[in-house]
């Protein structure tokens, strides 16, 4: 099969397959969550904290492959149970490098040691590493759709106190505010999130959703809530560009979904923000935006 010239029938062809309608919705239900949730993490420089919940996860994975459970509960409870442990140990979200790689260390040992007892072959825990969109269920669908209103309701109920905590940690917490209480409801939220997202990109390329659609953003809007529909809008454009060109070609969709988000990225930070600064006049005062991405 190859792209022709007409685009509808080749939306039309992808559509007829049921394990592509499954991949596209979530796709579209987990890049929304990547996008919203990755603007905070990215804002809070929480990046590292993203990656480890994938590789914590990757632990607890591989304990539910080897007690004969879903992959996915494992890597729910593994993420949810790092984050939970990053919270508590690190109370600013600015100060838990060392906590995290501890956490991290410890989990990734956990890990190994699983495989090894496993004495089959564990092929949902390594495609875990590394994504099986094209691999998800209707029942998994299903279970994102749960997921998805969750991790949204979480955001919104916790929006105004967690942009002003990500935005300036020293004042919110001068002021009183729960950061320890904060921190943790937030550090579920990510949890669960990057549970998700690893479906689409797997452990290792988890980046590609949660953390380069928000750091792009960052530099085509200001203000949060339009930088966050920035965010979610560059996830789903890089998760059905990626859904489209790996069903007419031999590569995975991760290799895509990276690819794109990686070379937007490059093109909002030197063409665009250049194009940017010299359309303002001589006389303008322009103030670059903040890289937040750590």
């Amino acid at each position: 099969m190859s792209i022709s010239p007409n685009l509808l029938a080749d939306l039309r062809e992808i559509w007829s397959y049921q394990f592509m309608q499954n991949a596209i919705e979530a796709g579209t239900l987990t890049a929304i969550v990547a996008g919203v949730t990755g603007y905070f993490v990215v804002l809070r420089r929480s990046a590292f904290t993203a990656h480890a919940f994938s590789e914590i996860g990757f632990a607890g994975a591989a304990w539910a492959v080897l007690s004969g459970i879903p992959p996915l509960a494992g890597l729910l409870l593994g993420s949810n149970l790092g984050g939970l442990g990053i919270a508590l140990l690190g109370r600013r979200a600015t100060n838990r490098d060392t906590q995290i790689g501890i956490v991290l260390a410890f989990s990734l040992g956990l890990g190994l040691l699983f495989i090894s007892l496993y004495s089959g072959y564990a092929t949902q825990t390594y495609s875990i590493l590394f994504g099986e969109i094209l691999g998800v269920s209707s029942d998994q669908v299903l279970e994102t759709v749960v997921a998805t209103a969750g991790i949204l309701v979480g955001v919104g109920i916790i929006y105004r106190p967690l942009l002003f905590a990500s935005l300036d940690e020293d004042v919110a917490e001068a002021k009183g505010m729960p950061m320890l209480s904060l921190g943790i409801a937030f550090m579920v939220i990510v949890a669960v999130a990057v549970s998700f997202a690893v479906q689409v990109t797997g452990v290792l390329l988890v980046f590609s959703l949660m953390v380069t659609p928000g750091a792009t953003a960052q530099y085509l809007a200001s203000k949060p809530s339009r930088a966050i529909i920035a965010s979610v809008l560059i996830a789903l454009v890089a998760t059905w560009l990626g859904l489209f060109l790996s069903f007419y070609t031999p590569y995975p969709v991760s290799f895509f979904i990276t690819g794109e988000a990686f070379f937007f990225y490059l093109f909002v930070r030197f063409v665009y923000a250049r194009f940017r600064m010299e359309r303002i006049s001589p006389g303008t005062i322009l103030k670059p935006p903040t890289d937040r991405s750590g």
